[in-house]
């Protein structure tokens, strides 16, 4: 019997297959931030859960490698079973895991077909049909009849039965396997939606309602400090009032969150623990395992004399900071002035209106600040904090730093006696209520000092004159024939401040540190930082004042005795900076050099005449032996004669003087190499 179920003709789609509802998770909302200075954040989360149920918490992809890190979860009354998380495995990835395939805007026969041989049990209004699935077609529709669904099954009877897709009220799989997998890829398609977000899942199976706490760290804008710093010369100790900038880039609203700052860098990095991990392994395979290919022997060529043995080796927060009193919420009060009128006042800046600022102190070997009220900020907002409002011990001078700069600049020496690290940041400067310029200042520690710059004085101007020279040798050493100097070069740079104010100031100079150089014959500096010095200097009210300094470096000169002229010796011994011991000594090392000279001389020009007799020798040998084949010409052939034998006699004697001179040098090279081997002061 044949049997076909018709209805109104619509487009099914796969919704009708899958009627598995993944139930809502709990979320936890954010109770406590605390920011750092190096791109992190400290968050933590708590909120109730139901008996049995999960919570949720949506992150950034780019957070889930810190997130992993760093998650630590308290349950508290009930115990965490597991924690899960949405894989970072590539979408195209895990759906070809699955038994079939779903694209955009497919038939849902197309879903069914690939699915053959899967139980199903549909609803046709009253009458129920169920059978295991053959195939699944669409029909092309013509003038007569519309696009429809056709399935066929296979009965429990045997029967095979076509039905009518569009006309059933509800489809359901009998296979549990198959439900999950139509839930997984529906899932799978739903995480991809939003390429960024990642979900991590706590999940609990306890019997009843139990508060959870969650914290972790992730990435996180660096909060920003300002200061703003109220100078006066009335002897009122300045105030020095701190605000912090945070950013909200979690992509949620913070809402009654407490909020706290950390001053210091921490030492942070990422790792790799979201994305899979494959390790390339090494493939190993038994060597009886592995087939044995033929040998093929060559034939001797000649027989080997001895055997060679071969082988192979084998291897394998404690103290807390002051605040200033003020209301529940901190809220920032001024007022409006016109920009534009005759003779304006001079604009007076008072210290701003703000709540109690929270306690702050030492957190570990970092500073860290509470604020006191619980803050809102939404997602993608800014907003400023106050954290400090405190007096601060201040003194008001200039400083000189610059060369290429005539002018000191207006500057203030701030002494951190608030007992809190100040973090580094940019300060503005009111001087007596008016804007008086901007400074940047680096992290203060308690007790500690900075000086801050934050305008130029153009009542005061500062030139330099540089004068150097090399003073002569002072002192001198010799062992072991070798001679050591030590010699200075002094470079003295004078300031002179000349000031056209009617008031006095206290001026700063910053003196470059130059490697190798002590300061002498100059006051002493009032401190030395890393790379200079630091002079206070009191300048008179429309005066002029010097200041003058010197510095010296003393080196080192090492040479070889017997490397030295008897003059270079000469400037050595001329130099009252050497004693008359060493005087004497040097004096008969030169005595002995001057002889070796003299001698040295005289052996060169001994040696000049016995090559220009030589050579005369060689011309009256010439013309004798042309002059004997003439007639008439033997008287002159007996004068080039007796010439030669007398040129003889002169060559004879300069090479008897040549052998005298040089054992008279090798005695006295002899000589001076005992005096210099015995030169010692």
């Amino acid at each position: 019997m044949r049997m076909e179920i018709r209805s109104l003709p619509f487009r099914s789609t796969v919704a009708l297959i899958l009627c598995a509802v993944i139930s809502p998770a709990a979320e936890l909302p954010v109770r406590t931030i605390v920011l750092y200075k190096h791109g992190v954040g400290y968050f933590e989360r708590s909120g109730p859960l139901a008996p049995g149920e999960s919570a949720r918490l949506d992150f950034d992809a780019a957070s889930m490698n810190d997130v992993l890190k760093s998650l630590t979860i308290n349950d508290q009354g009930g115990k965490v079973t597991g924690l899960r998380y949405d894989s970072s495995i590539p979408l195209e990835q895990k759906l070809n895991e699955f038994p079939f395939r779903i694209e955009n805007g497919q038939p849902l026969a197309s879903v069914i077909d690939q699915l053959k041989g899967a139980r199903v049990e549909m609803d046709f209004g009253p009458t129920k049909v169920a059978g295991a699935i053959v195939s699944a077609r669409l029909i092309a529709g013509d003038k007569d009849h519309a696009e429809r669904e056709q399935l066929t099954l296979l009965m429990d009877s045997g029967d095979l039965r076509n039905v009518d897709l569009g006309a059933a009220t509800s489809i359901h799989f009998t296979d549990v396997k198959l439900q999950t997998q139509f839930r997984d890829y529906l899932g799978a398609l739903t995480s991809s939606r939003s390429k960024d977000k990642r979900s991590v899942y706590i999940d609990s199976t306890d019997a009843k309602s139990h508060d959870v706490k969650a914290s972790y760290i992730m990435p996180m804008p660096a909060w920003k400090s300002s200061y703003r710093l109220m100078l006066d010369d009335t002897g009122t100790q300045p105030t020095l009032e701190g605000w912090a900038i945070v950013d909200n880039t979690t992509g949620e609203d913070w809402a009654n969150v407490k909020i706290s700052l950390v001053s210091g860098k921490p030492i942070s990095f990422i790792s790799q623990l979201y994305a899979p991990k494959y390790i390339q392994r090494q493939g190993a395979e038994l060597a009886e395992d592995q087939a044995v290919a033929p040998t093929v022997y060559s034939g001797a060529m000649e027989m080997a004399k001895a055997a060679a043995p071969s082988g192979r080796a084998a291897g394998g927060g404690g103290g807390r900071g002051g605040g200033v009193g003020g209301a529940d919420a901190f809220t920032v009060n001024g007022s409006t002035s016109a920009m534009l009128m005759a003779s304006p006042p001079a604009p007076q800046t008072r210290f701003s209106t703000i709540a109690e600022v929270g306690p702050a102190g030492e957190l570990a070997d970092l500073f860290q600040y509470s604020i006191r009220n619980p803050v809102n900020v939404k997602k993608n907002e800014s907003a400023m904090l106050p954290f400090l409002q405190q007096k601060i011990a201040a003194r008001k001078l200039i400083i000189y730093s610059d060369n290429g700069r005539p002018n000191p600049l207006n500057a203030a020496e701030l002494t951190n006696d608030t007992g809190l690290t100040l973090d580094g940041g940019p300060i503005t400067v009111y001087d007596a209520g008016a804007y008086a310029g901007e400074a940047l200042v680096e992290t203060i520690k308690a007790k500690d000092k900075r000086f801050i710059s934050y305008g130029v004085d153009l009542g005061t101007r500062i030139s330099t004159n540089q004068d150097s020279h090399t003073d002569n040798v002072r002192s001198l050493t010799a062992h072991n024939g070798i001679v050591t100097t030590k010699n200075a070069v002094v470079m003295k740079k004078t300031y002179t401040v000349h000031n056209v104010d009617p008031r006095a100031k206290t001026l700063i100079i910053e003196h470059p540190v130059r490697p190798g150089y002590q300061l002498i014959n100059t006051a002493k500096p009032f401190e030395t930082a890393r790379d200079v010095y630091r002079f206070e200097v009191k300048v008179p009210a429309s005066g002029d004042v010097t200041l003058p300094v010197t510095e010296e470096n003393v080196y080192d000169q090492q040479v070889q005795v017997s490397n030295l002229n008897p003059d270079s010796l000469q400037i050595y011994i001329r130099n009252q900076n050497v004693s008359a011991a060493a005087r004497s000594q040097l004096q008969q090392i030169a005595d002995v050099k001057t002889r070796i000279v003299a001698i040295d001389a005289e052996k060169s020009r001994v040696d000049a005449d016995i090559i220009s007799t030589t050579n005369d020798e060689q011309r009256n040998r010439q013309n004798i032996s042309s002059l004997s084949q003439v007639a008439g010409q033997q008287a002159t052939v007996q004068e080039y004669a007796r010439k030669l034998a007398d040129q003889e006699v002169s060559i004879a004697k300069s090479r008897d003087r040549q052998k005298e001179l040089d054992t008279q040098k090798s005695q006295l090279q002899t000589q001076l190499n005992g005096l210099i081997e015995k030169l010692d002061f």
